[in-house]
């Protein structure tokens, strides 16, 4: 687990990069992120593509708007495997005034694309 509160401290992320216009975080790929049939659940990857790209949204947008993810879509292109440490980027496609559109990479340790997706995200106003 990581400082970070949520499911990325669960999955054990740590932030090294954030900025309006990049996030970059990393987690080690440990027994918790594994299925049952012993490789990483793809899902840690979408998990973490989303709350990448929403922290990075959330950072663009400023804290008096809120973003909340609309659409996640992952290809899983190589698989990681126990120990191995996979650094995760989001970068902007599109940023307009109702929605936004981010690109998300995950390497492993050997700069090996292990997956990308994009993430869409809506701008909201905070509830009353």
């Amino acid at each position: 687990m990581s400082e970070i509160p949520g499911l990325d401290g669960v999955l054990g992320v740590e932030r090294l990069e954030e900025t309006p216009d990049k996030v970059v975080v990393r987690f080690t790929i440990d027994e918790q992120h594994l299925q049952p049939f012993g490789i990483p659940h793809g899902g840690i990857y979408c998990t973490v593509h989303e709350s990448t790209a929403s922290l990075a949204g959330h950072l663009w947008l400023g804290d008096d708007r809120i973003v909340v993810g609309t659409n996640n879509i992952c290809d899983f292109l190589r698989q990681a495997k126990l120990g191995d440490t996979i650094t995760v980027t989001a970068t902007p496609i599109h940023r307009g005034r109702s929605q936004q559109l981010w690109h998300v990479d995950s390497h492993d340790q050997d700069g090996r694309l292990v997956a990308q997706g994009q993430v869409r995200l809506a701008n909201l106003d905070p509830p009353a």
